[in-house]
């Protein structure tokens, strides 16, 4: 023990230690500062038990999806990466988990600024408490509104490192997660979601995050695989590289399971919103699955297991913005024209272009969500939710417009964005790991790890 204290490690080791243990003497006596100031009414006769528990329940089920997308995308990369991508999954539910209270919320709701950000009026959480925020959710305490709104700022980062798996450098991973979701995420959060934010303002409908969520990831996947470069291996699909396949039906299973809070509890109550945004989630699921599942069988000659869990996922990604504004049948619709588009998106990315975005997160999620909310301009209906507006086929061309308005400006955004920021990243930390690191594979190179002993 003696000789491992004074080696070069060993002293690394006890500055490590000695400076997590001051930081954390200083964030207790920070606690002070705020100690009461977000309390309120514990009592408050606006706070309904019923819509506290179903947005409870679905915060939970929305945090799921994390490590489910861990699973998901583990098992589609080889057997010496899985563990770092499952890690990196976890390391960002931990990191977005703090950001989000520190910060991230207020940039995102806290009272705006000039209808593109919030300001720091809920530095840590500072007046977000027991009683509820009528701007938000009127029926249950702020924090319960302030938990679940964290959990779609902690997956929607997991979704981009799909597209530079196994090459990515750690350390540059987290820096680029903080920088990420503070300066793309909680921007447009605020634009869609906050009722003086921009897109908000313009009349954009994006019910549970197609624009939010899936856009951002999707177009900032595309920027990242581009500056961080093809894979060693180049060629490999998740078709024909995939160490785990019940590993992606697995996590597809519990990310399908774990958006019923993401679309549902999006209502933000527990009566017959929330109960629509249950029912088209999984209808369109469902359709998209089915299409998936037939053109894999048209292309390959054989129905795919791999094809049906992300059709799947496709179909939700798709039904997300408009699940609250359309009725069952137009989710049958949105899922198949969303499975056939994300396919087709897939097979383009395969075939014609050299990026390597290697899990697909730009054609799944990106070309996903902005099919989703361009859709949502054709099917939504104000006999559905009187909060949304009509579509283009229920007499209203306007809000088509407005949807490709908010789509348009996501997209360049999200991509322009984390071009600079991973830039930016490079200069302090290589944005991916040596050619040898790489070969040897991330989960021993980098974790010290593997998941598989044979």
């Amino acid at each position: 023990m003696e000789q491992f204290l004074t080696s070069q490690k060993g002293k690394t080791f006890l500055w490590h230690s000695v400076f997590w243990i001051a930081l954390g003497a200083a964030v207790g006596y920070l606690a002070t500062y705020f100690a009461g100031a977000s309390a309120g009414d514990v009592s408050s006769s606006a706070i309904n038990s019923g819509d506290t528990a179903w947005m409870l329940a679905s915060t939970a089920l929305v945090m799921l999806m994390t490590p489910a997308v861990g699973f998901f995308y583990g098992g589609m990369v080889s057997s010496k990466n899985v563990i770092s991508v499952i890690k990196q999954s976890m390391i960002i539910l931990a990191l977005i988990s703090v950001q989000w209270v520190l910060f991230g919320y207020s940039l995102a709701f806290g009272p705006d600024v000039l209808g593109v950000i919030g300001n720091l009026d809920f530095f840590g959480l500072r007046g977000v408490g027991y009683a509820p925020d009528p701007t938000y959710a009127a029926t249950v305490p702020a924090l319960v509104f302030m938990m679940f709104q964290a959990m779609f700022a902690i997956i929607t980062p997991a979704l981009i490192i799909g597209a530079f798996v196994e090459r990515i450098k750690f350390k540059a991973l987290v820096i680029f997660t903080l920088l990420w979701a503070t300066l793309v995420y909680d921007p447009v959060a605020h634009w869609v979601w906050s009722p003086l934010g921009w897109l908000h303002s313009l009349g954009a409908l994006d019910f549970a995050g197609g624009t939010v969520v899936h856009m951002t990831a999707g177009f900032s996947a595309l920027a990242a695989a581009l500056l961080v470069g093809r894979r060693l291996q180049t060629g490999s699909t998740p078709a024909n590289s995939a160490n785990n396949i019940p590993f992606v039906i697995l996590g597809a299973a519990l990310l399908w399971f774990g958006w019923f809070g993401f679309n549902a509890g999006s209502a933000l109550a527990s009566g017959a919103l929330a109960a629509g945004a249950f029912v088209v989630t999984n209808t369109a699921a469902a359709a998209a699955a089915l299409v998936w599942v037939a053109l894999s069988w048209a292309e390959n000659g054989k129905p795919s297991a791999m094809a049906a869990a992300i059709g799947a996922v496709c179909g939700l990604v798709t039904i997300t913005p408009a699940s609250g504004y359309v009725g069952p049948v137009a989710a049958i619709a949105i899922g198949v024209l969303g499975g056939a588009v994300t396919y087709l998106a897939v097979y383009w990315r395969n075939r014609r272009v050299r990026i390597d975005d290697s899990l697909d997160v730009w054609a799944g999620h990106g070309i996903g969500g902005l099919t989703g909310a361009i859709l949502t301009g054709l099917f939504a209906e104000k006999a559905i939710n009187a909060a949304g507006a009509n579509g283009l086929l229920f007499g209203n061309p306007q809000q088509l417009v407005v949807q490709l308005v908010a789509v348009i400006a996501v997209g360049i955004y999200a991509f322009a964005m984390t071009w600079l920021i991973l830039k930016l990243v490079s200069v302090f930390s290589p944005l991916r790991v040596s050619a040898d690191d790489e070969e040897q594979g991330l989960d021993l190179a980098v974790h010290g790890e593997v998941g598989y002993r044979y």
